[in-house]
């Protein structure tokens, strides 16, 4: 596989070394595209986030000593999963998106039930993409019952009847293990609007004698069953290097503020280099991803995201809650930085997404000459639950 090293270089600038096919494509052709995509973006429609409805999202894994590979499916998937997630609509508006990380049936966990919620549901999406990378598996007793339970009960769910909640558990044990029932468990989950979706990580007719069907069928929810050591396969794209370039320019955006701004800077910057351990494309996956208002917010550290959420911040923040750059500075002088980060980050988003729509019409034609649309893994089993599901729920693409 392919990949692409980043050069941190100064704020506002960067650069990129690059091997294989990505560099080799034609600088002409490359300059051309992007004539044509920067002529087209002030037509592009602005896209309304909604501030009433939401889709939620858990994913519930299994972390038992079998399943490297489907922690391994979830670090290739996670951006795959909020790009298929951000392109939904409801009459009109993006949902917001959150997503919520639990690990279960790992022997190291202190739990007698052996689950942990390793996140809330939040759109800090570098902490979700940090704890995932960081799960590692151990030993093994599978409670489907009790982390589908924990999930229902303890996420924080919203109470929208517009509001799209799933939880999608995999795993590859007898989905009834355990003291509690996951047929009551699911019951409530489904009396909170809360579809259950099961991905068994093995031969579908055994996950179908071992509940996993079951679990979905009383879940309103989707079965799927997938090969959880199959390698995620990438189709590389004539714009994906553009898009890594504008991941670049999209970071330099980002204005930190407050205790752990610095760090959580930092932390962004790590799970760039975290996506693109996996692959060059999921690389891509994880900058279009940052490019959606509805999905990935930083209001907790970074200052444009604040200012739009709070218009007024400016004027009660403290010194010591500015980076150096801005120490110093009057007010005014930080809400022009401000506003002027946000329409270079507002432009850049922007251009991301046309390419995101091109890079995706070329992926999905490419895909149809190979014959590989059903290609079985983590990624591919939620990404068309979530379509039928948000069907049933009045939503679309």
């Amino acid at each position: 596989m392919n990949t692409l090293k980043f050069l941190a270089l100064t704020v506002g600038a960067a650069a990129f070394l690059s091997t294989g096919k990505i560099s080799e494509t034609s600088s002409s052709s490359n300059a051309s595209e992007r004539r044509i995509i920067q002529s087209n973006i002030s037509d592009e429609p602005k896209i309304t986030v909604s501030k009433d409805n939401k889709i939620q999202v858990a994913l519930l894994l299994d972390t038992s000593n079998s399943m490297d590979g489907l922690i391994d499916q979830a670090k290739s998937r996670l951006w795959n999963i909020v790009n298929t997630l951000t392109t939904l609509k409801y009459n009109g508006q993006a949902p917001q998106i959150e997503i919520a990380l639990y690990e279960y049936g790992n022997d190291g966990l202190r739990d007698e039930n052996f689950i942990r919620q390793v996140t809330p549901l939040t759109q800090d999406l570098d902490l979700v993409s940090e704890k995932l990378f960081a799960l590692r598996t151990n030993g093994g007793n599978e409670f489907c019952g009790a982390v589908i339970r924990d999930a229902s009960l303890n996420l924080n769910w919203d109470n929208n009847i517009k509001s799209m909640k799933l939880i999608y558990i995999a795993g590859n044990e007898p989905f009834d293990q355990g003291k509690i029932s996951y047929r009551e468990t699911i019951a409530d989950a489904k009396r909170k609007n809360i579809y259950t979706n099961t991905i068994f990580c093995g031969g579908r007719e055994e996950g179908i004698q071992t509940f996993w069907q079951n679990g979905a069928v009383l879940g309103d929810g989707k079965y799927f069953n997938i090969d959880s050591n199959q390698k995620v396969m990438y189709i590389e794209t004539p714009f994906d290097k553009r898009i890594y370039e504008c991941n670049s320019l999209l970071n330099a955006t980002y204005v930190s503020y407050g205790s752990r701004g610095s760090e959580m800077k930092s932390k962004q910057y790590l799970q760039d280099s975290n996506a693109e351990s996996v692959s060059a494309s999921n690389a891509v996956e994880r900058a279009v991803s940052k490019s959606k208002k509805n999905a990935y917010k930083n209001d907790h550290w970074d200052l444009v995201d604040k200012v739009e959420k709070d218009k007024s911040y400016i004027s009660s923040i403290r010194e010591e809650e500015l980076p150096s750059e801005l120490k110093g500075k009057s007010k005014y002088e930080i809400q022009k930085i401000v506003s002027q980060k946000s329409a270079e980050r507002d432009k850049i988003q922007k251009e991301i997404e046309v390419l995101a729509r091109k890079r995706q019409e070329f992926i999905d034609t490419e895909t149809k000459k190979q014959g590989s649309s059903d290609a079985d893994d983590l990624g591919k089993a939620i990404e068309k639950s979530i379509a039928e599901i948000a069907k049933k729920k009045g939503y679309s693409f």
